[in-house]
């Protein structure tokens, strides 16, 4: 158990990220499917905050029993990107909350905390990132995306929450640094080649700031044809990703695997709110049975003990063509 403690590390917030997103797209679903919809959103909503509260708990237990394992986390080239994992499940979750129950004091608490750690997160990692990467563009990977992620996402609730402004705000930032980002990446596949072959699956992570760019675009105001540009961009990505798709199932289970989780289930949620029909509804069964096997995977990981073990993650080597 003590071992197990010692490297749950903040990736695992990832399961979080990806059920909270897959219950927002489900309350998208509202409109075509009516309660049956709503009911389904609130199931994986109370997952996601069981799942958050749970890991929060073994997250504080692993910090006080084990600090040098978080320690490593923070100085890691790759690892430490995974913090931002952790705020972004917070604003998910008070997302969820809003979403399904509207504004409450405590809601806007939860999202006000999220936002201002992720702020945070971000700021850091370009303050690590501008200090020179110790492993050069080893380091550069899709898990870099997950700090400018969470800024995009504040006005979901934000404007309803009665906090549009420090919602745009938050929303300029990721804005900002998403492209940047991916010219980074495009630079390390040039240069270097593919991530190490653990995170393949963290390739997905690219479709998720366009889908949630164009959610969030609309919340504030936006008109509706940039958001289909977003639309095109995340297809664009997702078809991309899908590439290594048949690399990933040969490696067999591992927590990278949540990296498809989110952005599936948020490219569903833009679909749904940009069209709806048949296309909304086969991206959000296609979401759907990604998470419920991912769900089943994790289980049998961590019954088989296979779970919380050291993680070959750790390798900065590129992956073979």
């Amino acid at each position: 158990m003590q071992q197990s403690l010692k490297h749950l590390g903040p990736g695992n917030f990832a399961m979080v990220m990806g059920l909270a997103g897959l219950a927002l797209a489900w309350k998208r679903a509202e409109g075509l499917m009516g309660e049956q919809a709503l009911q389904v959103a609130a199931g994986f909503g109370a997952l996601a905050a069981l799942a958050f509260v749970a890991l929060g708990v073994a997250s504080l237990l692993r910090w006080q029993r084990h600090p040098e394992a978080w320690l490593e986390d923070f100085r890691h080239p790759v690892r430490h990107a995974f913090v931002a994992a952790l705020p972004v499940s917070l604003i998910l979750v008070s997302t969820v909350a809003w979403a399904l129950f509207g504004p409450h004091p405590l809601t806007q608490a939860l999202w006000m905390l999220g936002c201002a750690a992720q702020f945070g997160v971000t700021v850091w990692v370009l303050a690590r990132f501008l200090k020179g990467p110790a492993t050069g563009m080893a380091s550069l990977t899709p898990v870099l995306i997950i700090p400018v992620v969470g800024n995009v996402l504040a006005p979901l609730a934000g404007v309803g929450l009665g906090l549009p402004n420090w919602a745009a705000a938050q929303f300029g930032l990721g804005l900002l640094l998403w492209p940047l980002v991916m010219g980074l990446l495009l630079l390390r596949l040039v240069q270097q080649g593919m991530w190490p072959e653990r995170l393949l699956a963290t390739s997905f992570i690219t479709v998720a700031p366009p889908a949630v760019v164009g959610l969030s675009a609309l919340q504030l105001g936006a008109p509706e044809p940039l958001a289909w540009m977003a639309w095109g961009m995340a297809l664009g990505f997702l078809l991309v990703s899908g590439s290594v798709l048949g690399r990933v199932r040969r490696q067999g289970f591992a927590l990278p695997w949540w990296g498809m989780s989110f952005p599936l289930a948020a490219f569903a949620a833009l679909s749904l709110r940009l069209q709806g029909g048949l296309l909304g509804i086969l991206l959000l069964a296609l979401a759907s049975v990604v998470v419920v096997g991912l769900l089943l995977a994790t289980w049998r990981a961590a019954r088989a003990g296979q779970l919380w073990v050291p993680e070959p993650v750790a390798t900065l080597q590129p992956a073979t063509p």
